[in-house]
Formats: C-alpha cells, sequence, structure tokens
C-alpha cells in the first residue's frame, strides 16, 4: 500500500447568512408597541380625571385644616357646601336648608360613619345662635365634616334624590311628569 496521497478536494468556503436587524419590525412587534401607547394613553388619562375629582376635595380638606376655634361653624357649613357644589348637581345641593341639608350630608356617607342628624340641634345652634357653641363641640363638628369631605367625597356613581329620603319612599324623585315639563 503505496503512499498514496489524496488530494485536496475542491470545496469553497462555507458563507453564514448576515444576522437579521432589527429594522423593520416584524408586525407583531408593531402590534404591541401600538397596545403599550394605548396602555399609556387610557392611564394618563385615568390618572388626570382622578386628579381632577379629587381636587376640589383636598382642597376643602385644607381649608378645614386651617380653620381655628375662634372661626364659626358657619365657616364650615359654607366650606361642605362649596365642597358638594363642585360635586353634585347646583340645583340640588344650593336649595338645601335646614333639616333638609343635614339629611343629604348623612346620606352621602356610609351608616357607621352618619352623624349630621344626630347633631342637629348642635349645627342649629352654631349657625344660628349669637353664642355659637364652646370649643368641644366646634371640634366635633370639625371633625364630622372631616369625615365627610373623606368619606364622602368623590360621590359613588349612585344618585342621590332628597325626595326618596325624605319621604321614605325609595323612588329616585323622578316621574314621567317633571321630565315632560
Amino acid at each position: 500500500m503505496a503512499d498514496q496521497t489524496l488530494a485536496p478536494l475542491p470545496l469553497a468556503d462555507i458563507h453564514l447568512q448576515a444576522i437579521p436587524g432589527i429594522w423593520p419590525l416584524a408586525w407583531g412587534w408593531w402590534l404591541c408597541i401600538l397596545f403599550i401607547i394605548g396602555v399609556v394613553f387610557v392611564v394618563a388619562r385615568q390618572l388626570k380625571q382622578y386628579r381632577k375629582t379629587q381636587q376640589a376635595r383636598k382642597e376643602a380638606l385644607l381649608q378645614l385644616k386651617a380653620l381655628r376655634q375662634t372661626d364659626r361653624l358657619s365657616d364650615i357649613n359654607d366650606l361642605l357646601r362649596q365642597a358638594a357644589l363642585s360635586y353634585f348637581p347646583r340645583p340640588q345641593v344650593a336649595a338645601l336648608t335646614g333639616e333638609s341639608w343635614l339629611v343629604f350630608l348623612d346620606h352621602q356617607l356610609p351608616a357607621k360613619h352618619r352623624g349630621f342628624q344626630d347633631h342637629a340641634a348642635l349645627w342649629q345652634q352654631g349657625l344660628f345662635s349669637p353664642q355659637g357653641i364652646n370649643g368641644d363641640d366646634f371640634k366635633q363638628c370639625k371633625r364630622l365634616a372631616s369625615v365627610w369631605l373623606t368619606k364622602a367625597l368623590p360621590p359613588k356613581k349612585t344618585a342621590y334624590s332628597l325626595d326618596s329620603h325624605l319621604s321614605g319612599s325609595g323612588s329616585s324623585g323622578y316621574n314621567k311628569e317633571s321630565r315632560d315639563v
């Protein structure tokens, strides 16, 4: 066996394909990008709306904190009315006075936080009596106002009807005749 040398085979070098680039993007990536942009847009819009709905409540709480015991109870009442007008229809809130105003305030709160009607005499004395109320009663009214601002605002989606709460009928206060007028 003779020494045979094999002649080299005429093979060409192996050329690898170029690594695929990231551009142009495939359709799936475009859909993912559009979805992410949509989610960011919706979240930003919801955040902006949330801040807008909380703005009046936060301002009212800051003003309530700034009240001193030397201030009158009517200042707290005016603050509650301004906050209510920011969230509820003007015709519904502006006409409320006395007992109906306290009923309105109580019915915006969960049952365990209600207390305006329980302290109705205190509110009436503080608002209309020339001597006003003492410091402890003022603190109690201020606490009630703080609870109302934190727990009742912004209002829930369910509509409030003063007529249904005063009459106890449970109706929504809306009838066909009032729509036709």
